[in-house]
């Protein structure tokens, strides 16, 4: 396992290839991201981003996606995998911001989680990235990065994860370094080619260096 000292300069080195990472979901309001995010789920943002282009031309409101059958919108989003339980999920949910909300999406994680289609994950990047609420969302990308690292263990569960980083990461960095760590995992210590030879942080990776050795010997 990484110290702190290790921790930070592995963070520090990560800043420095991707100064600029921030959510890749394209949207303008809090609702447009709410619903980008539930669409993400098993899913690459690059396609989420594809259908959402056209998807938030047509549904603007919470309104919009009840105003239609529930088959219109799976065939808006046939796209995106499981399509069929996202569309169910999306109108459940915007029918309890109605209910419940007025229409507006709600800025505390207690309150998103209530949602359809809402987990842990979801609630963390909505509150991070629309309201600017300290958050690390653990997806994929955020767990394969913390656990070659040795940030924590391979056994961590994800919200063990999420506990790990909000613990050895100061507050005030939680929402910028949870965007780092998904380009780190997305461009560069990708799931089935990390790109290790070139890697700034080989010295203090365990992951990188046992797969170093291994490509050595072949």
């Amino acid at each position: 396992m990484l110290t702190k000292k290790e921790i930070n300069i592995v963070l520090e080195k990560i800043e420095d290839m991707f100064p600029d990472a921030e959510c890749e979901l394209v949207h303008d309001n809090p609702f447009e991201l709410l619903i980008a995010v539930v669409l993400s789920a098993q899913c690459t943002d690059a396609l989420v981003n594809k259908v959402t282009k056209e998807l938030f031309k047509k549904y603007k409101t919470p309104e919009d996606y009840l105003n239609v059958p529930l088959e219109e919108l799976q065939h808006d989003i046939r796209s995106i995998g499981l399509y069929r339980n996202k569309s169910k999920n999306i109108r459940k949910l915007c029918t309890t911001l109605i209910e419940e909300y007025g229409g507006v999406v709600p800025n505390t994680k207690q309150e998103l989680e209530n949602l359809a289609g809402v987990g842990r994950k979801t609630a963390n990047v909505v509150a991070s990235v629309a309201f600017g609420e300290p958050a690390i969302a653990v997806d994929t990308h955020v767990e394969r990065v913390a656990k070659r690292l040795g940030i924590c263990r391979w056994k961590d569960s994800v919200l063990e994860v999420e506990k790990t980083l909000m613990r050895k990461i100061p507050k005030e960095e939680w929402s910028n370094t949870h965007h780092r760590l998904i380009f780190f995992g997305r461009y560069h210590c990708k799931a089935k080619s990390p790109q290790c030879e070139i890697c700034p942080l080989l010295d203090l990776c365990r992951e990188g260096q046992k797969r170093m050795r291994k490509s050595s010997k072949v």
